[in-house]
């Protein structure tokens, strides 16, 4: 052997190795595709598990769409409940600390309420500040009683509460405002009165006399209905006009707290200190975050373990993948013994059963999360004809506090819905691929 002939051995392998290498088709190649989709499309007497593919399709569509339903039904339960409290109530209550007056007795009243809460509004962040009059009464009419707490408000100041003044949800004139009150519709649907009839209203603490307290009593109009959304808020409560309310109540030149609407309700933690400096001394706050704050955690806390249990269905549903590939792999060991011997690398065939698993975690994955979207979408619809097929009550506002199941189709919620089903899809198809890839095409062809 010369040197020379040594050299063009060399020279000769590497260029056929070069040559080889040029010829090594890409990774997911089409031929590679052509493959997986012809297992996918086989029959089972030709060695597919198209039934098989069809369960785990199946089963990862409804996965995903109970997942991405579940998600948006929580989303818009906590949107619809947080929306009802901002939208009909302050965003943070300014109350003044016990002292004693003039006679000794004791009382939370502020007499210098105006300033307060001129200053309280000059706060940056602070959209109003309103001084308020609040009493519990009982309400009569056509023979029938509720209770009824009364909140003494201004009209101008009324006005700015989304959720009371909403034309579309309630019914009058409020421009009458001054003339009589404003009823939720479970006190008017209790009384069974409307708008034009006349209520009574009587306090305990009425006229002061020689003998003791009387009860007051006096008539009012109603002027106004309206629907917050929220059952307990529209059973139970009334507004009246502030002038009115401090004379109803004995709080003449007196108000009982101050209402702060804030321009971003979810940071009104940060204005607590500011707002209380501005109110001065013997100003106590309470936000709506530390009025509902045990229930949002709760909610919160239960959301967080609803995705946990959807998301072992979810697994479940991928499970199915991994039966149908092992199925398959077996079904098609001829063929793969075939394919290596043409020349088929490791490689190829990996992906060709990783193509299989995968396609049916993507269209799986993506029915469901057209089916999802479409139940967020239509859900009053769906809503109403579960609620009439079962003959109505399916849903009691008295103990959810709303009046219909919400729900709020967001985007954060639909990615995660897809990424833990594609990713699960991805993951569990990877290992009997790589049973596939590494099966010996000789014991495989052994007994063909």
């Amino acid at each position: 052997m010369t040197p020379a002939g040594g050299e063009g051995r060399v020279r000769a392998h590497l260029t056929l190795k070069v040559t080889a290498m040029a010829r090594t088709p890409p990774p997911f190649a089409a031929f590679e595709w052509k493959i997986a989709w012809r297992y996918l499309r086989a029959r089972r007497a030709e060695g597919g598990v198209s039934t098989m593919t069809w369960i785990s399709l199946i089963g990862i569509t409804l996965a995903v769409f109970a997942l991405i339903a579940t998600l948006s039904v929580r989303s818009g339960f906590r949107a619809e409940f947080v929306d009802t409290i901002l939208g009909a109530n302050a965003h943070a209550s300014v109350y003044a600390s016990a002292r004693e007056d003039e006679f000794g007795r004791v009382v939370r009243t502020f007499p210098d309420y105006a300033e307060r809460a001129a200053r309280v509004a000059e706060v940056p962040g602070v959209d109003r500040a309103a001084p308020l009059v609040k009493g519990q009464v009982m309400a009569n009419a056509n023979g029938r009683n509720a209770g009824v707490e009364v909140f003494g408000i201004a009209a101008e100041d009324l006005a700015g509460i989304r959720r009371i003044v909403d034309p579309e949800t309630g019914r009058g004139d409020l421009a009458r405002f001054g003339e009589g009150l404003a009823l939720g519709s479970g006190v008017a649907r209790e009384l069974g009165v409307e708008v034009g009839d006349q209520v009574r209203l009587i306090s305990p603490e009425g006229v002061k006399t020689a003998f003791g307290v009387s009860p007051r009593v006096k008539a009012y109009e109603v002027v106004w209905i309206f629907t917050a959304g929220r059952y307990d808020i529209d059973r139970t409560r009334a507004y009246m006009p502030f002038d009115e309310a401090q004379l109803y109540f004995n709080r003449e030149g007196v108000a009982d707290e101050l209402e702060v609407m804030v321009s971003d309700p979810e940071a009104v933690r940060g204005l607590a200190q500011p707002i209380a400096e501005a109110a001065g001394a013997g100003a106590m706050i309470w936000t709506w975050q530390d009025a509902s704050g045990g229930f949002l955690r709760a909610l919160e806390v239960e959301d967080n373990v609803m995705f946990v249990i959807l998301s072992v269905l979810v697994l479940i549903a991928t499970m199915n993948i991994v039966s149908g590939l092992i199925m398959l792999v077996k079904n098609k060991g001829r063929d793969i013994g075939i394919l290596r011997t043409m020349g088929l690398t490791e490689g190829s065939v990996l992906r060709v059963f990783f193509i299989c698993g995968a396609f049916t975690g993507v269209i799986g994955t993506a029915l469901g999360v057209v089916l999802g979207c479409l139940f967020a979408i239509y859900i009053d619809p769906i809503f109403s004809f579960v609620n009439y097929v079962a003959g109505g009550g399916v849903w009691d506002p008295s103990i959810r506090g709303i009046y219909a199941l919400p729900a709020k189709l967001q985007a954060g919620d639909v990615f995660s819905a897809m990424a833990l089903s594609l990713g699960l899809s991805f993951v569990v198809t990877i290992f009997p691929a790589r049973r596939a890839a590494r099966m010996n095409p000789v014991e495989a062809l052994r007994y063909e």
